[in-house]
């Protein structure tokens, strides 16, 4: 497991809100509050992505026709051992030049996002290319 530093392309950062993961621009004493995402890879651009030393992990949840991002209380390093069964918390990384991009492997089309407002919920969308979400992120490896 690694753990990365994630911002959008605004410079918005993820944090914890109200057992919510959310994105928004952290400053002075407020930076702390910054998750940090712990990463597995499962193969070359395939992950699971977590936080809280990966006790929580992102998962993408399909409800009728409604498709969420949820954290779920799951070790990360548990999710290898099943990965048939565990497609929900997989993500396809992508990427491009100096940013990264999240498909969920279960909802294919579906992309890691966060709002153009800050302190918003981090979610999914299934239209990358409309400029009200933002699906590009920085992504660095947190020394």
């Amino acid at each position: 497991m690694q753990a990365f530093r994630i911002w959008d392309v605004n410079q918005k950062t993820f944090y914890l809100r109200n057992n919510q993961l959310v994105a928004g621009y952290l400053q002075g004493p407020n930076t702390r509050l910054e998750e940090k995402i712990d990463v597995v890879s499962i193969e070359p651009h395939t992950v699971f992505l977590g936080i809280h030393g990966g006790k929580l992990c992102l998962s993408c949840v399909k409800s009728g026709d409604d498709i969420r991002l949820q954290l779920e209380e799951v070790n990360i390093t548990d999710l290898s051992k099943n990965k048939e069964q565990n497609d929900r918390f997989t993500f396809l990384r992508s990427d491009s030049g100096p940013t990264t991009s999240f498909e969920s492997a279960a909802c294919r089309g579906w992309f890691l996002c966060t709002a153009l407002e800050a302190d918003r919920p981090v979610s999914l969308t299934n239209t990358p290319e409309k400029p009200i979400m933002v699906t590009k992120f920085y992504f660095q490896q947190d020394p």
